[in-house]
């Protein structure tokens, strides 16, 4: 197993409608497109503990990249934390752990994903490549909902 990857954002808005947002399909979505206009995002979410979040995205319908998140924790507004288990497109799947962090800074949020237990080095520098792009999306979203 490597190291964790943490990743921060500082958004102007408070940590209640950024946690509301995050949690609402269109956060979700904002935060799977990653930037990419055309990249296809479904997303469902049982939001409760043992609760069920599955998010499908890709390129196209018939390459979809699949992870099923499952609450261990839901402490609104200041957190949730899952474990994914994430299918890439030939199949293949792992776990990992996710915990997310909505930090009061006056009137704006410091969020922070905290992603331990990838299998591999090569996942988690994937992953690095994909989360400002997500944050990017996700803080757009935000601002045109305030």
């Amino acid at each position: 197993m490597s190291d964790e990857l943490r990743f921060e954002r500082l958004i102007d808005a408070r940590r209640e409608l950024v946690f509301d947002l995050f949690t609402t399909p269109g956060g979700q979505h904002a935060f799977y497109q990653g930037g990419e206009p055309d990249w296809v995002v479904r997303s469902e979410c049982d939001l409760c503990v043992g609760g069920v979040w599955t998010v499908e995205f890709g390129p196209t319908e018939d390459e979809m990249y699949r992870h099923r998140n499952v609450f261990s924790l839901i402490d609104r507004p200041r957190g949730i934390h899952f474990t994914t288990t994430e299918t890439r497109l030939d199949g293949w799947s792992f776990e990992y752990e996710t915990e997310i962090l909505f930090d009061e800074r006056g009137a704006q949020t410091m969020m922070t994903v905290v992603q331990r237990g990838f299998p591999t080095e090569e996942l988690r520098s994937e992953h690095t490549r994909g989360l400002p792009g997500a944050f990017a999306q996700f803080e757009g979203f935000v601002r045109s909902r305030r």
